[in-house]
């Protein structure tokens, strides 16, 4: 996109409404945090953002959308066209530390980071996001989402889901 806007947005207000826009499914981070905008760009009076899911089959994608552009809409952009892509695929490796902070919180344990080994990175031990125990069981590699599995921890027995690594 070029850099002659007429769009009364700088760049920085564009990257600051889009980390207001939530992951629905995790409500406590943003899209932004989470690695799925890959870029943005303005032309004329129109803001073009293209996203990455984090699953192609994420039921999420038209909420995301839809909060996008509100909200850019809602700031002055006269248009707003969210691209979808899935070229290059998304990856855990995206997300942000603030983000795996926040999904710790959250009590949801964040992927483990890896160099793109995923067979290690799938067998590699998940600490319970409560007590920080590595001595967890994986009772369900299928959780309420696609990019979630379902642990226990057998130290402070309780429950959790943790976010795929992909």
């Amino acid at each position: 996109m070029n850099s002659d806007t007429k769009t009364s947005l700088e760049p920085e207000q564009i990257w600051e409404i889009l980390d207001e826009v939530k992951d629905p499914e995790i409500p406590v981070v943003s899209v932004v945090e989470m690695g799925m905008i890959r870029s943005f760009g303005v032309s004329d009076d129109k803001v073009v953002v293209n996203m990455t899911p984090t699953f192609i089959g994420c039921p999420a994608i038209e909420v995301m959308k839809d909060a996008i552009q509100a909200r850019l809409l809602r700031a002055g952009a006269e248009q707003v066209e969210v691209n979808i892509t899935h070229s290059p695929p998304w990856s855990t490796a995206w997300i942000t530390s603030e983000a795996r902070r926040k999904l710790k919180e959250f009590g949801l344990a964040p992927p483990p980071e890896h160099s793109g080994n995923l067979a290690e990175a799938l067998t590699a031990p998940v600490a319970c996001p409560y007590c920080d125990s590595h001595d967890t069981t994986l009772m369900n590699s299928f959780g309420p989402t696609l990019c979630r599995a379902i642990y226990v921890c057998n130290s402070c027995r309780q429950p959790f889901e943790q976010f795929k690594p992909i």
